[in-house]
């Protein structure tokens, strides 16, 4: 069967057909037919996105997430690959976990799902998991993080570093000194003092950012950054790529919009690892992701069940679900202010994940002879974000009620369809 795209505007530009056969793009022009058609008049095509940065609990908390909802409500936002975080229970820190993961996703998903390995053992930052064995697993793993703990040993973090130069890996650091964070609940500043809840201070992130960059650079080895928050994370990675430092950042889209005056209302939906930051930040982070300081956009896709939002602040989970708004916050804060085109957007959501993740056959020109991952996106419309509208199986949105721009219409993996007019298949 080959399928026609008609009338899509690839990255933005002129509306043109898109022809897929086989799971690949075997032409792109006017009048071109096949055995279905799909109508994207005035749709945006994008590549498929590529999110570095997912939790999808499962191993062990599927009261949360499982990897079939998990990439369900991917494929809604648009999302064809998805990198699984390794704190899972039992944690991802062992050839046969990964391996469970990534069979998981090829039997059960909506995108294709690749293991993320832990740097320690259990997440406890005391000594090395298995890198060697995952990377050289089915799985094939390149990506290893703590993701919800820092490694906070130098020691340890230089070691990893170091291994995983063997198989071309990446360590994706949690910059978060533990001891300046002990009880932290929201960002350090005037308003934490006047809420009463322990602040969270920007160094913390930014002196582990600098130590780390700094051990890249003495053992030549690649550092990832995860959700970088803060002005100053911004300035040390600008400053380590202008010395020529293999380092990476991410931003997600919630630290993109929401700053911490939301945190007012003690709505624990508000609570997220690192904390919504300060107006100012929220301006830093655009202007690194426009300039490049800051490479991806990743969700940092955290789902919880309701038990552990629905409570009091201090006891509420760290997390906000994101999969599904992703592109529609991206617009809103980046290419409808003009700080991104269309085509930077596949850049920082497709082609650049794919790139720090070794996922080679993701992020992808849509190009004749490229595998046919393809997002349809209509910029033009909005709507009112539902939380019982996710395919997530958790609810902890914090957009709900919001209004937002634009919806993903349709998602092809590999050229088959997952998502059409929105609704998946």
């Amino acid at each position: 069967m080959s399928t026609v795209i008609k009338g899509a505007r690839i990255l933005g530009d002129e509306a043109t057909d898109i022809l897929i056969e086989d799971g690949v793009i075997t032409a792109i022009g006017a009048d071109l037919s096949g055995d279905e058609t799909v109508d994207a008049t005035g749709l945006i095509a994008l590549p498929g996105l590529v999110d570095l940065h997912t939790h999808l609990r499962e191993p062990g908390r599927e009261d949360a997430e499982t990897v079939l909802t998990g990439t369900q409500a991917a494929a809604r936002g648009g999302f064809t690959c998805v990198f699984a975080m390794a704190n899972t229970e039992p944690v991802a820190d062992t050839a046969g976990v990964v391996e469970q993961v990534w069979r998981l996703g090829r039997e059960h998903g909506y995108a294709d799902v690749q293991p993320i390995g832990a740097v320690t053992v259990g997440l406890a930052g005391e000594r090395l998991s298995e890198l060697g064995a995952m990377a050289d697993s089915a799985a094939q793993v390149r990506v290893f993080s703590d993701d919800g703990k820092c490694v906070s040993d130098a020691v340890l973090m230089r070691r990893a570093l170091e291994y995983v130069k063997a198989f071309d890996g990446v360590i994706a650091q949690h910059a978060q000194e533990p001891r300046l964070t002990e009880g932290a609940q929201m960002n350090e500043g005037p308003l934490s003092g006047e809420l009463g809840l322990t602040g969270w201070p920007a160094v913390a992130e930014e002196a582990i950012i600098a130590r780390d960059v700094l051990l890249a650079e003495h053992v030549g080895s690649r550092l990832h950054v995860c959700h970088l928050s803060t002005r100053g994370s911004v300035e040390i990675v600008r400053w380590a790529k202008s010395r020529g430092i293999d380092v990476t950042a991410e931003v997600t889209p919630h630290h993109l919009l929401l700053d911490d005056e939301l945190v007012r209302s003690y709505d624990p939906i508000f609570k997220v690892n690192p904390p919504l930051r300060s107006k100012d930040d929220v301006l830093a982070v655009r202007e690194g992701l426009a300039d490049g300081t800051i490479d991806i956009v990743a969700t940092d896709h955290a789902p919880h069940p309701m038990e552990d939002k629905e409570c009091e602040w201090g006891a509420a989970a760290f997390g906000m679900i994101g999969l599904e708004t992703a592109l529609s916050i991206v617009q809103q804060t980046m290419v409808d202010t003009g700080a991104l085109t269309w085509s930077r957007v596949a850049e920082v959501m497709s082609a650049n994940p794919a790139r720090i993740g070794r996922a080679t056959s993701h992020g992808r020109p849509l190009a004749v002879g490229e595998p046919a991952h393809v997002v349809l996106y209509d910029p033009s419309v909005t709507r009112t974000i539902e939380p019982a509208d996710t395919a997530s199986l958790s609810r902890n949105t914090p957009y709900a009620g919001r209004e937002l721009p634009g919806r993903v219409v349709a998602t092809f993996l590999a050229g088959k369809p997952t998502v059409l007019e929105g609704k998946l298949l």
